[in-house]
């Protein structure tokens, strides 16, 4: 009996907690036969994953399954999978209470909040997956924590809520940073992504424009040029139009050193780029040919997609 009824405790706590978070969840129609979650993150302003929105015009958002407004994108932003909506109407929508993501543990029980493509509020359950510190997208983003899903996040869950035991959310789900495997932008990235779509409507991140590869320096070539690194980026595409097309860059180039700084690896230049602002000028060094040249490039704004 002592068992069942803990059983029962834990099953109206869940149920609670869902509940209450819920009542900030909606579904998001801005893709042809399919739909997202959605979580109203401030008053009138609605939080969606990006990658699931196909149209900017004539979105429907369902608050319930008898109830449905209109929203228009205030801004959305590749690089971390978030869109902002503004809503006409937020009547009966609530704000969540935001949980403390520093206070997340490795093996928590947590709740994927979403709604079905009718307005219905639907859960999936499990556990925190993994937790680490910041982590690059890829894209030119940041999220301030990565957090892992060990659930299943269902068709429609993304821009879904993550919801602690307690009924808070501690972010937004998503498939779609990280090759369709289940994370959480914690509630810090969403913030200060939200507050720059909201002033400013994107987001500016800095680019090359170049795809590139790691490559061995001979060792007599090494010698004859006296060059810091034992490899470089070795140039394999360069985007028409692009920073490094307009200063100069050529296909089969190797990039050894921005701004003084031996490059080997890719990561290197992510690193640098994160910390760059678009129009900055940094200075790059590179073999061509069998000799170094100098080149100067300003850094333009990644495009959106």
């Amino acid at each position: 009996m002592a068992s069942s009824s803990l059983i029962e405790t834990f099953s109206s706590e869940l149920a609670s907690a869902a509940e209450q978070a819920g009542q900030s969840v909606v579904a998001v129609h801005a893709r042809h036969r399919m739909s997202s979650s959605g979580i109203q993150w401030r008053k009138g302003v609605v939080v969606t994953a990006d990658h699931a929105i196909r149209r900017e015009e004539n979105i429907r958002v369902l608050l319930q399954p008898d109830k449905s407004v209109t929203a228009t994108v205030a801004g959305r932003d590749f690089s971390t999978d978030l869109a902002v909506l503004k809503l006409e109407d937020q009547s009966g929508l609530t704000v969540p209470e935001f949980a403390d993501t520093s206070a997340l543990k490795l093996a928590n029980l947590a709740l994927a909040l979403g709604r079905s493509r009718r307005g219905y509020l639907v859960a999936s359950m499990g556990i925190i997956g993994g937790l680490a510190g910041e982590w690059r997208t890829g894209r030119g983003g940041k999220l301030d924590l990565h957090v892992r899903l060990d659930l299943d996040l269902y068709p429609g869950f993304s821009g879904g809520p993550l919801v602690t035991a307690q009924g808070k959310v501690a972010g937004l789900n998503t498939h779609g940073l990280s090759r369709g495997r289940a994370i959480t932008i914690p509630v810090a990235t969403v913030d200060r992504v939200v507050d720059e779509l909201l002033a400013k409507g994107r987001i500016a991140r800095p680019y090359l424009g170049l795809a590139m590869q790691p490559v061995a320096i001979p060792e007599a070539l090494r010698s004859k040029l006296k060059a810091a690194g034992n490899s470089g980026l070795l140039v394999m595409h360069v985007e028409p139009g692009g920073p490094a097309d307009k200063a100069g860059l050529l296909l089969g180039d190797v990039l050894t050193a921005l701004q003084e700084k031996p490059i080997e690896e890719l990561e290197t230049i992510q690193e640098l780029l994160y910390s760059a602002k678009v129009g900055e000028k940094v200075a790059a060094t590179a073999i061509r040919g069998g000799a170094l040249v100098q080149l100067s490039l300003m850094l333009g704004e990644r495009p959106g997609r």
